[in-house]
């Protein structure tokens, strides 16, 4: 077999990258390779369209095995990840007994938020559940994180499971001044101190959260989240050494809570890079191989769900838990699809937790552990991202570490500032949400589901703690053109817009589609149409429809004398709108017509503008 094999090969002569190229430029007729197909990342560095054995030599990160260090393959030589799921615990016997009946569903790790910090109520969530088979994580307001580990620990001890327990409590007193803009007003150093002291008695009980979640949440680009996290987690490890604390101590008592965006090959690049950069910062504090260890945990984003075709939340969230499965975490929970607009119900979240079921039983991505390694695209992905991230965490260090930066909101602002790049990049459809500002369904309502769901940060706050100005920005993707849409329901009346389809065939029913799938993003109601003979038809016909909006949909030879004409006809009985960009534009716009659509326009601040025209 290899004999045939080393013939076959023989067969076809190696082919260099420089004669790839120039077979591409062949086909390109001509057109610079680097500028038609080579694209700049939001994380900093270009892509490539197509990567080779040469990309990948000289890396170090080639040689690693998984379950060793620097465990950039993984910190275990198997995949098989915990599937958690969320419970709010106000009501500790209400959340029993959801936490019993869903572990009888294949989830096997567990979040309780909202407890009350007291060994009853403790001993009351717990009952009945294995807490040497079940991993157990609680989310709490830092001020009562003591309480809370002082019962769970008095629990734990109590059944014995010291040795075999597993969870965490999410301490994170750097969550007031990311997300309500005011510094915390204890002393970081000596809660944590005291709450890692309080939990030596159960070393699978991790205590010091590194939240970067929400920080991808907010609209954190990759390599912010990673390099903000390595940063947040350095700040652990000097505070807690400078306190007295051996690095051992505190590496094994940090856990990670990362997001997971839909950029599917980057985010699973990201967790490996960040097994590899956090091994290294920990050896470099004193930790050993075995402390060094990266504890992480992934939830799929909220940034780009959105409350209309809220389904295709399944599908974001089904490519974000393979990204995370394929680099091998340790945890995911998937967030029901339903989040944005209500609190999550049984349907969603039993979808949510079948959504990682499907990827072990059904693809067995739990079978192989780190499949991607090896591969020339994610190797030197990997490695990319990995620069980017370095450089922001120790652009972060020479400021004075993650603290100084959260307090001084120097992190925030650098977030919110990616934020809102993301947020017009979204409004100019350089990047897509399918069903929200691409392909919408027009005839779809929402506001009669949309539920108030209140703050989710675990942590008792008043409007006069707030200070957005230094805080994480709050706001999703969609949010813009939702209100866009909610605002359109709540309207008298629907605005109708009418495609004048006239001349050229392909290109009439082509813009005809760009502008129905434009206006439609309003949630607009348009009218088709095969097309006219004249303008004069269309426009009577527009008329005749009620339309509050004529789209001239042509090609930009036409558009010369049949806009005028057209525009001339309508005589502002209702918004008149050029298809395109013709080559003609000033001259349209000299006799008036100023409304063009193109792939150049912001589709939402254009929309914004009708809106103020049409809505009554």
């Amino acid at each position: 077999m290899a004999e045939n094999k080393e013939k076959l090969f023989d067969q076809f002569p190696p082919v260099s990258t420089a004669e790839w190229k120039a077979k591409v430029e062949a086909d390109l007729k001509g057109a610079p390779f680097d500028k038609k197909l080579v694209w700049r990342t939001n994380e900093g560095f270009n892509l490539q369209p197509m990567y080779r054995a040469e990309d990948i030599e000289g890396l170090d990160t080639t040689d690693s095995i998984p379950g060793e260090y620097p465990y950039i393959r993984g910190t275990r030589n198997n995949n098989d990840w915990l599937t958690r799921q969320e419970i709010e615990a106000g009501d500790v016997k209400a959340a029993n007994a959801k936490a019993l009946d869903i572990l009888t569903k294949g989830v096997n790790s567990l979040g309780f938020k909202g407890v009350e910090p007291d060994f009853e109520s403790l001993s009351t969530l717990l009952e009945g559940i294995d807490i040497c088979k079940v991993e157990i994580n609680f989310h709490c307001c830092p001020r009562s994180a003591d309480k809370l580990a002082a019962a769970l620990v008095k629990y734990i001890t109590e059944k014995g499971a010291q040795a075999c327990f597993r969870g965490s409590i999410d301490f994170n007193p750097f969550k007031k001044a990311l997300k309500h803009g005011k510094p915390f007003p204890g002393d970081i150093a000596a809660m944590a101190k005291a709450l890692v002291e309080a939990t030596e008695a159960v070393p699978g009980l991790k205590v010091l959260a590194v939240d970067s979640a929400m920080l991808s949440d907010a609209g954190a680009y990759i390599f912010q989240e990673l390099g903000y996290a390595l940063a947040w987690g350095a700040e652990w490890m000097t505070l807690l050494t400078e306190a007295g604390l051996s690095a051992d101590t505190v590496a094994k008592k940090i856990k990670f809570n990362m997001g997971i965006s839909s950029n599917y090959f980057m985010e699973l690049a990201k967790f490996r890079a960040a097994r590899m950069l956090w091994a290294q910062i920990a050896r470099q504090y004193g930790a050993s191989e075995e402390a060094a260890k990266m504890a992480v945990h992934a939830t799929t984003s909220r940034f780009n769900q959105t409350i209309y075709d809220a389904h295709v939340n399944l599908l974001r969230s089904q490519t974000e838990c393979m990204s995370a499965a394929l680099a091998g975490v340790d945890s995911i929970t998937v967030i029901p699809f339903d989040t944005p607009y209500q609190t999550p119900d049984d349907f969603s979240e039993r979808i949510a937790r079948n959504q990682q079921f499907l990827l072990k039983e059904e693809s067995h991505l739990d079978k192989v552990v780190d499949p991607a390694g090896g591969s020339y695209y994610v190797e030197t992905l990997t490695v990319s991202i990995a620069n980017e991230a370095w450089k922001l965490f120790i652009e972060v260090e020479d400021k004075g570490g993650f603290l100084a930066c959260v307090n001084d909101g120097s992190i925030q602002k650098a977030v919110r500032e990616t934020s809102e790049k993301r947020h017009t990049d979204v409004a100019r459809r350089k990047e897509i949400l399918l069903g929200t500002n691409q392909y919408p369904n027009i005839n779809e309502t929402a506001a009669a589901k949309i539920k108030a769901t209140g703050c989710h940060c675990g942590c008792s706050h008043s409007v006069d703690e707030e200070d957005s100005a230094n805080a994480l920005p709050t706001s999703r993707a969609a949010s813009d053109f939702e209100a866009l849409r909610l605002a359109t329901e709540a309207a008298a009346n629907r605005p109708k817009v009418f495609m004048l389809t006239i001349g050229n065939l392909a290109m009439r029913l082509a813009r005809a589609q760009f502008s129905t799938n434009f206006f439609g993003c309003a949630g607009y109601e348009i009218i088709d149409n095969l097309g006219f003979d004249t303008v004069e038809q269309g426009v009577d016909a527009a008329l005749e429809k009620g339309a509050d909006v004529v789209v001239l949909c042509s090609s930009d030879d036409e558009y010369a004398e049949l806009a005028p004409a057209a525009y001339k006809y309508l005589n502002g009985r209702a918004e008149f709108v050029v298809a395109g960009a013709p080559a003609c534009s000033d001259d349209l716009k000299a006799l008036g017509i100023v409304n063009f659509v193109n792939v150049r326009s912001n589709v939402l601040d254009t929309l914004r503008a009708f809106n103020a025209k049409l809505l009554k």
